[in-house]
């Protein structure tokens, strides 16, 4: 197996589309920052007795991020919020992170699963189902895909799993389509190694022999090449079905 590419502030993942640390995708055609489940006022939606660090750490890492790239627009690509059932304060809190952003770009908010049947919009106002930046379509990607049309989604919360425990978020980019990691540190993602990842891009018509992956780490990023590649030169052990708490779509702290 080779090695990966050096480690980079950002790479290439499809046409016009480049993986950025932390874990964003940048269309530089619009000047798009794209960011994905972020899951907002987690820790106040599972009933925990946390403050809502995640919230003002992601509300600041975007803010560093629009200044760094100079970026006209935010697009959260779903699971804005983990839930739409929160307190008082933790809508304020979402709230006032939103402002923050809006001083500095446009804020665009595609709903996903997360926010419910009325998609939150008690706390995020209005959300859309999909737009569309320089040829791309822009959904959360929990519903039946618009083949034909090259995507960027979410959703699937994508990581590269290292063994004993340890996950990185990972991008998978393609000619069609592109799938960006989750925003929130409390999940340690679905490895893209696994069957069941790759069988959620196949609804997509992507092979893993079409895919390629970009691991974020840090103020870096880590290209590891082909999906299928990978997979091979690891000899991954892959289980039949992936564990429970992926097929049920629960967020857990990664610990």
């Amino acid at each position: 197996m080779k090695t990966p590419s050096p480690a980079v502030e950002s790479c290439d993942l499809a046409r016009g589309v480049r993986a950025v640390s932390p874990g964003l995708a940048w269309i530089s055609a619009t000047r798009t920052i794209v960011a994905a489940d972020a899951h907002l006022a987690y820790e106040d939606v599972v009933g925990g007795a946390l403050p809502l660090w995640s919230t003002v750490e992601i509300v600041a890492t975007l803010r560093l991020a629009v200044e760094r790239l100079d970026a006209a627009e935010v697009v959260f690509l779903g699971d804005i919020v983990h839930g739409a059932q929160m307190s008082e304060g933790a809508m304020a809190a979402v709230r006032d992170g939103l402002a923050l952003l809006r001083e500095r770009a446009q804020v665009t908010l595609v709903a996903g699963n997360h926010e419910g049947r009325s998609r939150a919009f008690a706390v995020l106002g209005a959300t859309v189902e999909g737009c569309e930046r320089d040829g791309w379509l822009l959904v959360h990607g929990d519903r039946a895909p618009q083949l034909g049309r090259p995507a960027i989604i979410g959703h699937l919360h994508p990581s590269l799993h290292m063994g004993r425990g340890s996950t990185a978020p990972a991008f998978v980019g393609s000619e069609s389509l592109v799938v960006v990691p989750a925003l929130t540190p409390y999940s340690p993602g679905l490895d893209v190694l696994s069957e069941e990842f790759a069988a959620a891009i196949g609804l997509w018509s992507v092979r893993r022999a079409d895919a390629h992956v970009v691991a974020a780490a840090g103020e870096r990023v880590y290209p590891f090449g082909s999906l299928a590649t990978l997979r091979n030169a690891l000899r991954y052990p892959l289980p039949p079905r992936a564990p429970a708490r992926f097929r049920k779509r629960h967020l857990r702290p990664d610990g």
